[in-house]
């Protein structure tokens, strides 16, 4: 079952058309969420970043669009997939309503919400092969429009691809300065002696719920130095440890970058605080 616009359907049931914004032009933003037995992680995060990237795409936010509101569409979609005791994978879509060309026709919008099951309730770290490469083809801008969960994921489409051709696990996208800037589908973090980097906003990179919590949690920890500063590709094989970071996963940690192998000892003890801190979201 789907929610589209408040409304329980059937997954084969054909709700959007041709017209549909998001189809033509990608005008449309979505979240991804976790929910374990009935509990969003990081709700109020999630919710806040997807009101703010609908008022810098000038959407219009319904009166209802509530925190409790869209929590309580959430719930009813899980429950009709018999995934309210278990753990889910939440997909809340927002797209503007069909009409007009490039300029549309209203700014009023509609929603659909996906659900499906996840395996772990809880951030676990993969021990498996990750290996990563540059993604060189395309670049990120850096500008507000990239920190944004938008519909507009080409880039990430065709390095997706390019990665599978490549048997890579994962790539790590570049901005137009040729700095490093996020992977396909996650922000970067790399270690090197006691200082941990991730890029800044202002370079192009995702504003990441997870990116947000362990800057948090970086912030308290006295053993290391945090910095959120340009990454160059030149410093990724130098690393102590990198890793990927987002919603679903949590830490993903690389193992594998050219000739460089990674350790993990960092992510190791970063996810224990971090399913703390999803515990009491």
């Amino acid at each position: 079952m789907i929610n589209y616009n408040g409304n329980l359907l059937e997954e084969n049931t054909q709700f959007l058309d041709h017209q549909n914004r998001g189809l033509r032009y990608g005008d449309a933003l979505f979240e991804t969420m976790r929910m374990v037995n009935g509990k969003l992680f990081f709700w109020e995060d999630h919710y806040l970043r997807l009101m703010a990237s609908m008022r810098v795409l000038r959407m219009e936010i319904p009166m209802d669009f509530t925190m409790e509101f869209l929590e309580s569409k959430i719930s009813e979609t899980v429950a009709a997939n018999s995934l309210t005791d278990t753990q889910a994978r939440i997909r809340f879509s927002v797209f503007r309503e069909k009409g007009g060309l490039y300029l549309p026709a209203t700014n009023d919008i509609g929603y659909c919400i996906e659900t499906i099951p996840l395996q772990s309730p809880f951030y676990v770290l993969s021990d498996v092969l990750y290996e990563v490469e540059l993604f060189k083809d395309f670049y990120v801008n850096a500008d507000m429009l990239s920190t944004l969960k938008t519909n507009n994921k080409i880039i990430n489409v065709v390095g997706s691809i390019f990665a599978k051709e490549n048997e890579y696990q994962n790539c790590l996208l570049l901005n137009s300065s040729k700095q490093v800037v996020e992977a396909l589908n996650g922000n970067i973090f790399l270690v090197k002696n006691g200082v941990i980097k991730t890029p800044p906003l202002n370079e192009g990179c995702l504003n990441g719920i997870i990116r947000k919590k362990l800057i948090d949690i970086l912030g308290k920890l006295d053993d290391y130095q945090f910095e959120e500063a340009s990454i160059s590709p030149f410093e990724l094989q130098k690393a102590d440890e990198i890793f990927i970071t987002n919603s679903i996963v949590g830490i993903q940690p690389v193992t594998k970058y050219r000739k460089k192998e990674f350790g993990n000892t960092m992510a190791k003890g970063l996810l224990g605080k971090l399913n703390a801190v999803a515990r009491l979201s």
